[in-house]
């Protein structure tokens, strides 16, 4: 075996002496080394270690399976033999093989060395018995997509759960793999997963420890110059290291200065090219290297880059500006260039002699000072130089000059007597001394001024005398070898007025407008004669004059505009005199005020924020605001520097009416105009009541619907409502509601409700019900008995029915008017029994009450007879007379048309024309039919009093003639049965036309 010269070799693998030739092989391969580990295409090239490869990828799987193992090795030599190393439980094992894979089975450390290449790092697989087993990859970078695989044996339920770092990461349930996305450092950690064995317990895998590892190394930038000089190239290389797995992977690359991208972006290159550098290029330079696959990124660090400018020709100053030549002055003299350099070179010269140089580092100039002597008068110079060449300045002169001798002061003024207001003029003169000199003059120690005098014979200064201008007086002179002074001179200065004292006097103790007030100005002292002048802010008021010193007056009448300060002058000659200021303050009584009324919409609602606002146009602060409503104290408000107060109420019903308010500033109190509000309710909820002639309603019935809002601003509009539909709108312009008449139909019964809306929102009532009665029609009594002759000893039934009008019904039953008994019915009629005696014969009826009227029937008489031997006909009733013929003809024709109707289909659900089946064949029907007689047909209740029922029945005595048909279903009868029709009707139906045909039926 051939290892390179510093390999690590393993403890496991054999030892071997190393021969000459193995020795010039390590020599060769060292060499070798060195030349990779230059850097090629941005990244560290360097000897790569054999590398081996799985398939499957796990460390771990089940024992049984196998791994094949790839070893890959530099691919500068061709993959040829390959050696493995193998190690497990202190046992050693090399085999050879001729390619680069092996397939392996046994648990283990393994290792391998490609042709020209070191020895790899140790791989351990485990192939496991356990019953769960946790697979993952061999390595994981930076970027890469992970999985992990939670793998059982078929004892095993994969009911998975995943740890890392025995927390829980996941419920994987069914599911054997665990997705990382995109692994990152955030995803080190030690990984296990568990399930459940079907006989026993939880199971849990081995524990896998994931390292994410860097797919390259941070890159390093390098640069081909750090200082270029301006103008010139510079190369830019990011340089950086894949690692051994990840050798394969393609990286790009950016540049970027001061956080500014450099060129177009990324790149394949490592390498950027800046063609001329210039000193706006200098900054801090750092790049960027990123995975095309693994999104993986990282930045080097940061190097700064420093043109370099060649020196310009610097400028050479003196300071100070203005040296003077005498020995002993300090003179500083420095020389500056324009741009910035590393290293600057500055020499100073005195006529083309050097004086002496001096070396900066990153400075823009460079100074020397020195004390001057006659000697150093001429010209001076200085030059730069970064490098790249002495640059020279311009030539600044120097000369000596001679110190000023004493300064002679005179005083001049064009007046005899020195007094104020006089005008002196003061000159002062150095009789030598090198220009410029300064002079300055001075009285009592204190500086009046200084003036600069370029040329010979002095300076002079003039003012006007005051008071204050008596004293000494001096002057100074000064070149630049320090002042000299002159002899001081005296000045007297006669004495003006003193300053004059303003005073204030009023008749009154309150100055208010229309008092009288006077001023009074007097001074202490002053020569005569003495003007006096009165101002108000500055604005002349009058003016007086006196022969000698005291006092005088100005007087007026105080307006508003009076306020303010107030002073006086006083002049004798030498200049006016001013008084301290004396404030006035003239107190304004308040006008009327004007107040306002602010609500948040057009119209003031109950639950608004009413904002009262008072303000008195005029009038003397503090001001003191009062508010009324209807003359009652709503509150009060001071404002202490004028303007105007506010007041605001939440507003309620009681809050309409008029308001008002107050201003009084202490001087008169004054009342503004009432203002009227309007404050609207809005509606409260109606109350819908109904107003009948009794107390349940009827039809034909006068109803009024009656809907009132107890609370709500006026008008009112009030709408009425039966079933959501609406019946009418009436507007109440005052309280007490609105009412809506009607009169009763049954179509009006239902639900009723009102609305009540006085435009800001609508109100709605409680729903009320109406039930409309109907009152019972007269009713219909029917006798009804087992068979066709009644005799003493039957049954005799009695219905009674009243065909229209509201339950629940009494019916009463009588017999010449004896009630016999009462029942009451929700419908359909009601039924009274009786067994016939022979004093039952007679006149029968019925009566029907609902509570609002009753009605009584028409009479049915009754014959009853005994039975006979000879009597073969049904007992007939009605009236005697006859004329079957025409009787039997119109039950036949009546029967026919029925008939006929029944053939067409166009008989109703409810088709009276029924066949006679539908009733008891043995039971007779005795209906309003006033008595009895063989042989004729009988004819009752023929359209009773107007009514609907045209017929209530037609019979035939003859038995042998068998018309049965009937328009009722409660009086149909079978072929042995006597009744040919009842109860016929008017109506639209098949059972009108039967109605039509029965009532074109001669009468008795």
């Amino acid at each position: 075996m051939n290892f390179l010269k510093g390999q690590v070799i393993p403890a496991w693998v054999k030892k071997r002496e190393l021969s000459s030739s193995n020795k010039i092989i390590m020599v060769l391969c060292s060499s070798l080394a060195l030349i990779f580990a230059a850097p090629v295409s941005g990244q560290f090239a360097r000897t790569y270690k054999s590398i081996i490869f799985l398939q499957p990828p796990w460390t771990t799987v089940f024992r049984g399976e196998r791994v094949n193992l790839t070893c890959k090795g530099f691919g500068f030599y061709s993959s040829q033999k390959t050696k493995w190393y193998y190690q497990y439980l202190g046992k050693e094992i090399s085999r050879e093989t001729q390619k680069n894979t092996l397939e392996v089975h046994k648990s283990g450390e393994y290792r391998c060395q490609a042709q020209g290449s070191p020895l790899s790092s140790p791989v351990y697989l485990d192939f496991s018995s356990a019953s769960l087993i946790l697979q993952a990859p061999l390595s994981v970078f930076e970027g890469d997509s992970v999985v992990l695989r939670c793998r059982a044996k078929a004892e095993v339920t994969l009911n998975t759960t995943i740890y890392k770092n025995e927390n829980v990461l996941a419920f994987l349930n069914k599911r054997t793999d665990f997705h990382i996305s995109h692994a990152s450092l955030k995803d080190n950690g030690a990984y296990r997963c568990t399930g459940y064995k079907e006989t026993c317990c939880l199971v849990s895998s081995n524990t896998v420890k994931i390292q994410v590892q860097e797919s390259f190394t941070r890159p390093v930038l390098r640069v081909s110059s750090f200082q270029p000089i301006s103008g010139s190239p510079v190369t830019l290389t990011c340089e950086t290291q894949l690692s051994l797995e990840r050798s394969d992977v393609p990286l790009q690359f950016c540049f970027f200065r001061n956080d500014q991208m450099l060129g177009s972006g990324w790149s394949l290159s490592p390498k950027f090219q800046i063609s001329a550098m210039w000193s706006k290029d200098s900054g801090s330079y750092w790049c960027k290297a990123a995975t095309m696959r693994y999104n993986t990124t990282s930045n080097s660090l940061r190097s700064w880059i420093q043109v370099l400018i060649p020196a310009s020709h610097p400028v050479l100053t003196l300071s100070p500006e203005k040296a003077l030549n005498f020995e002993g002055t300090k003179v500083t003299l420095h020389c500056e260039t324009q741009e910035d350099s590393l290293r600057t070179l500055y020499k100073f010269y005195h006529d083309g002699v050097p004086l002496r140089h001096k070396s900066v580092r990153c400075e823009k100039g460079a100074s020397i000072s020195f004390s001057l002597t006659t000697e150093h008068s001429g010209n001076y110079y200085c030059t730069a130089d970064n490098g790249h060449g002495a640059k020279p300045s311009e030539a600044v002169s120097l000369s000596v000059t001679v110190p000023v001798s004493r300064p002679v002061l005179t005083l001049s003024s064009a007046e005899d007597l020195i007094s104020e207001g006089a005008k002196v003029t003061l000159h002062c003169e150095a009789q030598r001394g090198s220009l410029p000199i300064v002079y300055q003059f001075h009285h009592e120690d204190a500086a009046l001024g200084n003036r600069s005098a370029h040329s010979a014979g002095g300076v002079s200064i003039s003012f006007s005398l005051t008071a204050e201008h008596s004293g000494n007086y001096y002057c100074t002179a000064d070149n630049g070898f320090g002042p000299q002074r002159s002899e001081a001179v005296s000045l007297s200065v006669t004495v003006p007025v003193s300053r004059p004292v303003l005073t204030l006097s009023s008749a009154e103790a309150v100055t208010f407008e229309g008092a009288t007030v006077t001023l009074y100005c007097e001074v202490q002292r002053g020569s005569p004669r003495i003007l006096y002048q009165f101002y108000h802010e500055d604005v002349t008021l009058g003016s007086n004059s006196t022969s000698s010193v005291g006092k005088v007056s100005f007087s007026f009448s105080l307006t508003a505009a009076h306020s303010g300060n107030y002073y006086c002058t006083a002049d004798n000659g030498f200049g006016p005199q001013r008084s301290e200021a004396v404030s006035l303050f003239v107190t304004v009584p308040v006008s009327r005020p004007i107040l306002t009324l602010r609500v948040p919409r057009a119209q003031a609602v109950v639950g608004d924020l009413l904002e009262l606002r008072c303000e008195a146009l005029r009038g003397s602060p503090p001001i003191m605001y009062w508010f009324y409503h209807e003359d009652v104290t709503l509150g009060s408000s001071s404002v202490p520097s004028g303007g105007e107060a506010s007041f605001n109420l939440s507003l309620t019903a009681e809050h309409s009416g008029n308001y008002s308010c107050e201003a009084n500033n202490g001087l008169v109190a004054q009342h503004s105009d009432t203002i009227s509000l309007s404050v609207i309710v809005p509606v409260s909820r109606p109350i819908l009541t109904f107003r009948a002639p009794r107390a349940q309603a009827v039809v034909g019935d006068l109803l009024e619907l009656h809907c009132e809002a107890l609370r709500g601003s006026s008008p009112i509009l009030y709408g009425f409502y039966h079933e959501d539909v609406t019946l009418g709108k009436i507007s109440a312009p005052s309280g007490g509601g609105a009412s809506f008449n009607f009169s009763l139909t049954t179509e009006h019964s239902g639900i009723y409700s009102c609305e009540a809306d006085n435009g800001l929102e609508a109100q709605r009532s409680e729903m009320v019900t109406l039930k409309v009665a109907v009152p019972v029609s007269r009713p219909v009594l029917t006798l009804r008995a087992p068979r066709a002759q009644v005799a003493v000893g039957d049954l005799l039934e009695l219905h009674c029915e009243a065909l229209r009008g509201s339950p629940l019904i009494l019916y009463r039953f009588y017999h010449e008017d004896v009630t016999l008994g009462n029942s009451s019915a929700l419908s359909g009629g009601a039924f009274f029994n009786l067994s016939l005696t022979a004093e039952h014969s007679g006149n029968y009826s019925c009566e029907a009450d609902n509570g609002l009227g009753a009605q009584r029937s028409e009479t049915v008489t009754l014959y009853l007879t005994g039975l006979t031997e000879n009597r073969s006909g049904p007992v007939a009733t009605g009236v005697t007379g006859g004329l079957l013929s025409l009787a039997g003809l119109a039950a036949g024709a009546l029967l026919l048309y029925c008939w006929l109707s029944r053939k067409a289909g166009r008989e109703p659900a409810s088709d009276p024309c029924r066949s006679p089946s539908d009733l008891d064949s043995q039971e007779p029907a005795y209906h309003n039919v006033p008595a009895w007689e063989e042989l004729q047909p009988v004819y009752s209740n023929v359209n009773p009093r107007g009514e609907n029922v045209v017929y209530s029945e037609v019979r035939i005595i003859r038995e042998k003639k068998k018309h049965a048909v009937a328009c009722n279903p409660r009086h149909l009868r079978n072929k042995g049965s006597p009744i040919i029709y009842s109860e016929v009707k008017v109506a639209s139906t098949p059972a009108s036309r039967c109605l039509l045909l029965a009532s074109s039926a001669p009468h008795r």
